[in-house]
């Protein structure tokens, strides 16, 4: 028997379910388009591309006041999507309320690859409700109408496409503006006032950083690493068959492979067990690394840690949502394949061989002195 307060809260008796039923089966085919744009536009994977825009748009303002504003923004944003990727990763994975397609089989008008597991909540939702809470204090009030559209369009779509019911669309509309207000309480203004000087003049190596103006650039880079690596395997799953190979040069194949271990492919014929290993391993991982990037670091090592850092997000993704890892790149020699791996194992590989080539530095460093 299903619990009081998944009826009350989620199925609200009901009518979570109807609600579906009217927006998903009364979609025309005239908006079908307009539901798989909003569904694309409202994409967490868009952040590292909302983050590039706001630097950008610091750099290009005209008073330091504004350029400070921006700034204080782009960073609130940083911490806001870390923090609603965990929460939305841990909700999904804890939880793992079946999608449209699981309760109502063939009733669900879907668009695109359907999906059956972790419905709750929306984590286009999410990211939209980010972005409009993020932007709000940016743009001016008339314009306040188009971000309340773009976030209705985000959730009707996530509706529309058959992926979520109205009860996860709100749950992540709520997330999303939750993170945004804590990384308003985090990120405090006064930290940033250094910023009105640096449209004037170099900013010092040796000046004070707050611990997030370390750790944002590193974020967003890790962010982008992740974002390149799901948008590649989210082709590779929707596109090619499974096992599916395809040469492009003598020694290099595209193909399609499901990983249940680690990297290239490491315990992958374990009995289940080692999908919950790898994933509680890569949070804690990823949440120590995110400490870590606040921290005063080398460039090289820093750069190192963010690729670390992106390489294991992009693959809990995976673990995550489908229970394994997508594998795209086959490397061989005649008959001998090097195990398949993808771009977020790259990634990793070449943080770690960074780090691995500071340490050598540092310790040589320290015999010579």
């Amino acid at each position: 028997m299903e619990m009081n307060w998944k009826v009350f809260l989620y199925d609200w008796n009901g009518a979570n379910k109807a609600l579906f039923i009217v927006f998903n089966q009364g979609l025309p085919d005239t908006l079908a388009l307009l539901a798989w744009l909003g569904s694309t536009l409202g994409s967490y994977w868009g952040a590292p591309l909302a983050l590039t825009a706001l630097g950008w748009r610091a750099q290009r303002a005209n008073r330091p006041s504004a350029s400070q504003a921006i700034t204080l923004q782009l960073l609130r944003f940083a911490m806001a999507c870390l923090l609603a990727f965990v929460l939305t990763s841990i909700l999904k994975w804890g939880l793992d309320f079946p999608r449209p397609p699981a309760v109502l089989d063939t009733t669900v008008h879907g668009l695109g690859e359907m999906e059956f597991h972790r419905s709750f909540p929306s984590g286009h939702s999410v990211y939209a409700a980010l972005l409009v809470g993020t932007l709000w204090r940016l743009v001016p009030a008339p314009s306040r109408s188009l971000l309340i559209g773009y976030l209705v369009w985000v959730g009707w779509s996530r509706i529309a496409v058959g992926a979520h019911f109205p009860a996860d669309v709100l749950a992540g509309w709520l997330i999303g503006f939750g993170c945004v207000w804590t990384a308003r309480r985090l990120v405090n203004p006064t930290r940033l006032q250094h910023r009105a000087n640096d449209m004037q003049t170099e900013h010092s190596s040796n000046q004070p950083q707050t611990w997030l103006s370390r750790g944002a650039g590193w974020w967003s880079l890790a962010l982008l690493l992740a974002s390149a690596d799901q948008a590649i395997k989210y082709a590779v799953h929707s596109g090619l068959p499974y096992a599916a190979s395809i040469p492009l040069t003598d020694f290099f194949n595209l193909v399609h492979r499901w990983n249940t271990g680690a990297a290239f492919s490491f315990l992958a014929d374990a009995g289940g067990w080692q999908r919950y290993l790898f994933t509680v391993i890569a949070i804690v991982v990823s949440a120590v690394l995110i400490w870590m990037l606040t921290k005063p670091q080398p460039k090289t090592e820093a750069f190192g840690y963010s690729l670390i850092l992106g390489g294991a997000l992009g693959n809990v993704v995976d673990r995550i949502n489908r229970g394994y890892v997508v594998d795209f790149l086959d490397f061989h020699w005649k008959n001998w394949h090097w195990p398949a791996f993808n771009l977020a194992d790259i990634g990793i590989c070449v943080g770690a061989a960074l780090l691995i080539v500071c340490s050598f530095r540092a310790d040589r460093n320290h015999h010579s002195s």
